[in-house]
């Protein structure tokens, strides 16, 4: 028996890997899609703690707490409405304009929950309006919403001084096999 040919492996490798995985329409089927909007009115700072670094003038980093809840239009999740989220975190701004890293659960109205991890960008413009842009991933849950995984792009105003804060939110994610 004559071995095989570097080519004849290379063709068998990819044959047998092409079988085994699933097509792209497969895959993209699974994926659910939510969009929504959480009012200034239903979101609450809890805690913040701000550190001045002393480096230079304006430089803070922070430790916070957000509570989001949604008594109206709730968006729904895996078929169940979201009820509130959480979001703990820890920010390093100069004049208000850095980075945050962001640990997130959401409470689903059965009680399932699912957890998230995101970095936010902030900037301030020249009027004082603070914009943010964030991205992160879902790392998991409980209960039906064991093995979710996905993305979660965010885009918001806020204003700590007078507790303002919006977002706009929207996950894209699927549960492991």
């Amino acid at each position: 028996m004559k071995p095989a040919t570097p080519l004849a492996l290379i063709t068998l490798v990819v044959l047998s890997c092409a079988g085994a995985l699933p097509g792209g329409q497969a895959l993209a089927q699974d994926k659910q899609r939510v969009s929504y909007k959480v009012a200034a009115e239903n979101t609450k700072y809890l805690q913040r703690h701000i550190l001045e670094v002393g480096d230079q003038p304006g430089h803070q980093v922070g430790l916070f707490e957000i509570h989001r809840i949604f008594p109206t239009d709730a968006p729904v999740i895996n078929g169940v409405k979201l009820k509130e989220s959480w979001s703990r975190g820890v920010n390093d701004y100069i004049n208000g304009n850095g980075t945050s890293t962001n640990y997130s659960i959401y409470v689903l109205e059965d009680g399932d929950r699912f957890f998230t991890v995101s970095t936010t960008m902030g900037h301030v413009d020249a009027a004082g309006k603070r914009t943010t842009t964030g991205v992160g991933h879902i790392i998991g849950g409980t209960g039906k919403l064991v093995g979710m995984q996905g993305l979660l792009r965010t885009s918001g105003v806020s204003d700590t001084k007078v507790g303002l804060n919006e977002q706009q939110v929207e996950l894209e994610y699927w549960f492991a096999k």
